[in-house]
């Protein structure tokens, strides 16, 4: 049992270090780098463009009523780049909704994506070849582990009625289909 312990501990500290992984070089600003958490994403140097998009985005609370019970029996996972635009853009106000939508954030899975030449839209573990994950913002919606549908890069009409038509099961082909 004594030598379990030390080895518990251990794996701990990997796990919790290789969530929020953040790269710095000397020629670009710094990124996170696999998996992360919301709450990475509200501390320096991250925070000017998320708390910008979160607090300026006015989520459409009438659509969010008429999903939010379908979305609670979905798991979700969003592909980003903090160093990419359109996650700029998109990422804060697909959390905003989420929260709308009372969604519980511990079912959302948040992969950060690397910027460097030859690991471009790679992550550490290599989960983005798993979802043939070719452009970033990528949500996907799950349901029993099996993918439904997802948004890509940027809506189709707006988050909140993208997100309508895939938890109603409506004919959605999100911009970049590889089908």
């Amino acid at each position: 049992m004594k030598q379990i312990l030390p080895l518990l501990f251990l794996l701990g500290a990997l796990t919790i270090n290789a969530q929020n992984q953040e790269i710095r070089t000397e020629d670009n600003p710094p990124f996170l780098l696999g998996p992360i958490t919301v709450d990475r994403l509200i501390k320096e140097p991250y925070d000017s463009w998320y708390a910008a998009g979160y607090e300026t985005y006015q989520v459409d609370k009438s659509l969010v009523e008429l999903f939010q019970k379908k979305l609670e029996k979905y798991t979700l996972k969003l592909f980003l780049g903090t160093w990419c635009g359109d996650s700029k853009r998109e990422v804060p106000r697909i959390i905003k909704i989420l929260e709308a939508a009372k969604f519980p954030l511990e079912n959302l899975t948040l992969i950060a994506l690397d910027r460097r030449p030859g690991t471009y839209k790679k992550s550490p573990s290599g989960e983005e070849k798993a979802w043939n994950i070719q452009k970033v913002p990528t949500l996907i919606f799950l349901k029993d582990g099996k993918e439904i549908n997802r948004i890509v890069e940027s809506p189709l009409d707006s988050l909140e009625e993208d997100m309508l038509a895939i938890l109603h099961g409506k004919s959605y082909v999100p911009n970049y289909s590889m089908k």
